[in-house]
C-alpha cells in the first residue's frame, strides 16, 4: 500500500466514523468530518498532509501524490 491510498483509506474510515458518532451521539462530530475534508482539500491544493509525512516517517512507500 502507498501513502497515497493509506491517507485515503484513513480519510474515509475517519469521516464514516465521525457520521457515525454524530448520528448515534451528538451533531458535534460533524465539526470533525468537517475538519477532515477541510484537510483533504487543502492537500490537494498545496501537497501537504500531515499523515503522509508520518507514513513517510515510518517507511512506508510513497505514491504520485505525496513524496
Amino acid at each position: 500500500m502507498t501513502i497515497d491510498r493509506a491517507v485515503m483509506s484513513f480519510a474515509g474510515t475517519m469521516i464514516l466514523f465521525s457520521i457515525m458518532m454524530a448520528v448515534s451521539h451528538s451533531l458535534n462530530w460533524l465539526f470533525f468530518t468537517g475538519f477532515v475534508g477541510a484537510n483533504l482539500l487543502q492537500a490537494s491544493f498545496t501537497g501537504f498532509c500531515p499523515l503522509a509525512v508520518i507514513l513517510k516517517k515510518i517507511g512506508m512507500k510513497p505514491g504520485l501524490a505525496f513524496k
